[in-house]
């Protein structure tokens, strides 16, 4: 596994963010697939982060969410990113492509919903609502029937 496969979505984002900001101040190839360097934290303090890309678990940062650690961290995937560009593009473009598909699933959905709509009876549709307002969370109950029910 990757050094961005092991990081949190959450994470390599973060990470992506902070390459694209420049919050990566320097670093150095120290050997094959090692890269040490400073990165800029969102406090303004910098991390000293070590990234070994053969064997990413033995990568470190001084940061509060990684150090002492075997986590991932925004500062790593920032150098990572820093070190290997392409990756950042390759990264970009993933999000992008996995963005274009979830619209697009999220139009089949809301066609297949209209279609299973359309084809319910009067009394199918009226045991739908009365069971999904008995079964949501208790504001959209209220809402419902308070404001339309009971004036």
């Amino acid at each position: 596994m990757g050094l961005l496969s092991m990081a949190s979505n959450a994470s390599a984002w973060r990470g992506y963010e902070y390459h694209l900001h420049k919050n990566v101040i320097s670093y150095k190839k120290t050997d094959e697939g090692k890269y040490e360097g400073q990165v800029r934290g969102s406090n303004e303090e910098n991390y000293s982060v070590l990234i070994d890309v053969e064997h990413p678990r033995k990568s470190s940062c001084n940061c509060p969410h990684a150090f002492g650690t075997r986590i991932i961290c925004k500062h790593m995937i920032a150098l990572y990113f820093g070190a290997f560009p392409n990756e950042a593009k390759r990264y970009m473009k993933e999000i992008e492509e996995y963005e274009v598909e979830a619209k697009q699933q999220e139009k089949e959905m809301h066609i297949n919903v209209a279609k299973y709509i359309a084809g319910l009876s009067k009394a199918e549709l009226q045991q739908a609502l009365t069971e999904l307002l008995y079964d949501s969370p208790e504001w959209i109950f209220d809402r419902f029937v308070r404001y339309r029910v009971e004036e």
